[in-house]
């Protein structure tokens, strides 16, 4: 802005004498910058800062650019002095991209104005996404993250058309994990309210959601040595137990008895003693058969006797990120009274080397007879489920059953974080996931469950199967091993490895880069709702 310009915005917003300390411009990249005045008159009370967010329409032809719902609302409460401001200051529109006025209004001490794109976006086919609704996410959780970066301690959010999607931007945009920072370096949580809109239950539905995705950030994220078996099964009572789901917690000797001994042999490489959780929550009739979830919970993998290399190898505290998907899932389920029964068989454990470690090429008889070689322990995943999915089956006998982890990178290495991989062998389930996860902004995106690879996993020569089967093909490869365990369900795997671990590429704003995503919790959660509610 010339001085002119800012001159002529410090006299449209004097409440008092201030003071222009800068004029930036804020955007979705990976910095944004600030409108920032100060008031000398001692106006403000730094110990309650109020700030409001609101979107800005892009033109589009003849239409020129235009305030949201809720932004028109505060346009008229200050007097025109919002339509005013972004005419000089140049804002067009441009998703993402907005400025921070402060001091616009007396009760909200800063407003964030920030662009929605072009008004009635809806779903876009050839992206399998409903671009209207992502708008609204990346404009609540780009002015909800400047408002906390300004100190603001109650964000009140625009439901620009979609509140629910304006809860879930902004609530995952203000998360952070930060419990080990000093308690005066750590980011302050404001509280959030919707504004200008009555639609009180979508906002909530969307805080719901967004909260479940922000526990299993933060359930993946912490160290390992934070978040051992033991502690993640605590962790998950203290989450579910309030809302009524019902949690089991099954120790060694109860493991060995059920003879899950595919599971043993990744858990015996570490002292930190095994544990599954057996979750449970009912929606419906008792009777009725529940959707199985099972999530892998790798605590902590370094690939055994297999070792990962040690550049990275922190982000492998992330390998528990299927089990706590599922954790928030059934949590949001429980919390939103979806109508529906689900269970979970969450298998919790370290892969570590020792002297009592695995060793490649070892064989462990499953729970159906069939035979497994252990070729390569880095790939834990297909080992660590095998056992429990056979028990988790014939103890539940689910109506469909539901996969979840960071099995293998060959689907980071070909969608990058873009979607999580998906192999079902039920094209109805397929289609309801791609719904599910255009509207969440959190997509999926079907893999071959093709006999191809079948042959390469099994059988085999002097065993039924091997963990790591033949070829380059890793994560289809994982899929044709677990799918050999499935008799007769109809069966959904989702390999979560390059959307589940550390944000890294094309991070959207309601994220953080080089943290656990979470994901894909919403898109379970609306898959959920979907088959609870036809």
């Amino acid at each position: 802005m010339t001085r002119s310009q800012v001159a002529s915005c410090l006299r449209r917003t004097t409440l008092g004498l201030f003071r222009c300390q800068k004029a930036l411009i804020f955007s979705k990249g990976p910095s944004f910058q600030q409108v920032r005045c100060k008031s000398e008159d001692g106006g403000c009370n730094t110990c309650n800062l109020q700030g409001v967010v609101v979107g800005l329409y892009a033109k589009d032809g003849e239409k020129g650019l235009k305030l949201s719902p809720g932004g028109e609302k505060f346009d008229d409460r200050v007097s025109g002095k919002i339509t005013e401001l972004i005419k000089e200051s140049g804002l067009n529109g441009e998703l993402g991209v907005g400025r921070l006025y402060q001091n616009v209004d007396k009760e909200f001490w800063a407003v964030a104005v920030v662009g929605l794109g072009k008004e009635g976006a809806g779903f876009n086919a050839e992206e399998v996404l409903d671009e209207g609704m992502e708008n609204v996410r990346v404009c609540a959780a780009v002015g909800a993250r400047a408002l906390q970066m300004q100190g603001c301690t109650t964000c009140h959010v625009d439901g620009m058309e979609y509140p629910e999607q304006a809860a879930e931007g902004a609530a995952m945009a203000v998360w952070r994990y930060n419990v080990n920072k000093r308690k005066k370096n750590r980011v302050a949580i404001p509280k959030l309210e919707l504004y200008g809109s009555t639609d009180q239950d979508a906002w909530t539905r969307g805080l719901f959601k967004a909260e479940s995705q922000n526990l299993a950030r933060r359930l993946a994220d912490t160290p390992a040595n934070q978040m051992t078996p033991s502690i993640f099964a605590q962790a998950t009572v203290d989450a579910l137990c309030p809302c009524g789901v019902s949690v089991e917690v099954r120790s060694m000797d109860w493991i060995e008895s059920q003879n899950l001994n595919s599971f043993l042999m990744v858990a015996k490489g570490s002292c930190e003693p095994p544990i599954i959780l057996e979750v449970s929550y009912c929606g419906t009739s008792p009777e009725e058969r529940p959707i199985l979830m099972l999530g892998k919970g790798l605590t902590f993998n370094s690939g055994g006797l297999c070792l990962h290399p040690k550049k990275g190898m922190d982000e492998y505290r992330g390998a528990v990120s299927g089990a706590a998907v599922c954790v928030a899932a059934i949590r949001a389920a429980a919390a939103l009274s979806l109508p529906i029964n689900v269970s979970a068989v969450l298998p919790l454990c370290e892969s570590m080397p020792s002297g009592m470690a695995t060793k490649p090429g070892d064989v462990v008889t499953l729970l159906n007879g069939k035979t497994m070689r252990i070729k390569d322990m880095s790939l834990a995943g297909t080992v660590l489920l095998a056992d429990p999915l056979l028990y988790a089956q014939s103890t539940f006998k689910p109506k469909l059953v539901v996969e979840v982890g960071s099995m293998a990178s060959g689907i980071r290495k070909g969608l990058g974080a873009s979607a999580t991989g998906l192999w079902t062998n039920n094209s109805f389930l397929w289609k309801n996931f791609q719904k599910a996860g255009a509207l969440t902004g959190d997509r999926l995106w079907r893999m071959p469950l093709w006999r191809y690879f079948r042959n390469l996993v099994a059988p085999l020569s002097a065993y039924d199967i091997c963990n790591r089967g033949k070829g380059h093909a890793t994560s289809c490869l994982a899929a044709a091993i677990l799918f050999e365990l499935v008799p007769c369900s109809d069966w959904v795997h989702l390999d979560t490895h390059g959307t589940g671990m550390l944000a890294q590429h094309g991070v959207p704003p309601y994220l953080l880069k080089d943290c656990m995503t979470g994901r894909p919790t919403r898109s379970i959660i609306q898959f959920l709702y979907q088959m609870a509610c036809k």
